[in-house]
């Protein structure tokens, strides 16, 4: 899953993004509402969590130009503000959902995995295909029922082959969902990545490549 954190109190921003990776997700940052409008418009991201009171431009309008755009993801709004009149104001202008400061970081990752789950087709809440089986949440992976241990990248591409239903997922997207906007597009950090995922997986093979387009679970 690939996440935008808009916030301009800097060491909260970067809390909040260290706190995301370590549950496998892929995130970007901005600081002011005009960064987050330019990552959005480069990127396509799951759930963008907004703070309200931002620089620059601010994070209603932020929100507002972003649902007028139809842009696909979810929007979970910050603020310090936590009065009804205040989140009711939040959502009508396009939240999806509305989380006051300060906040517990374990509801807002179960808020952000949850608008997640709405940005795309709906999937159960254990991925399972080919004796393999993913509980995000749980951040528990096993094959026939034997548990398997993956760093976090090897975890979130599994996540998004499983999430494929077994269709192709191509090298472009994998980029896309499972790591943020630093990585080199002509790595071949994808390709190793598959290969330590594959080894730990064990015999048989399940994941196949499709040569020139991309590899599918």
């Amino acid at each position: 899953m690939r996440v935008l954190v808009v916030e301009d109190e800097r060491v909260l921003a970067d809390a909040i993004a260290t706190g995301l990776r370590r549950e496998t997700l892929a995130v970007d940052v901005a600081y002011d509402g005009a960064g987050a409008l330019e990552r959005a418009g480069v990127n396509e991201y799951d759930v963008i969590v907004l703070d309200r009171d931002l620089p620059k431009v601010h994070g209603d309008d932020v929100c507002k130009q972003l649902v007028a755009q139809r842009y696909p993801a979810r929007i979970i709004m910050l603020t310090a503000a936590g009065e009804l009149g205040e989140r009711v104001e939040g959502l009508s202008i396009g939240a999806d959902d509305y989380l006051a400061k300060p906040f517990a970081f374990a509801e807002l990752i179960a808020r952000v995995r949850a608008l997640g789950r709405r940005a795309a087709a709906p999937l159960p809440p254990v991925l399972e295909r080919a004796g393999i089986t993913l509980d995000p949440a749980r951040r528990e992976v096993a094959r026939d029922g034997r548990p398997v241990e993956l760093t976090r990248k090897e975890f979130a591409v599994l996540e998004v082959l499983l999430s494929a239903d077994g269709a192709v997922v191509s090298s472009e997207h994998l980029l896309e969902k499972a790591w943020d906007e630093h990585i080199d597009p002509f790595t071949n950090v994808v390709r190793v990545t598959m290969m330590t995922l594959r080894k730990k997986l064990g015999d048989p093979p399940v994941i196949e490549t499709v040569p020139g387009v991309g590899y599918r679970l």
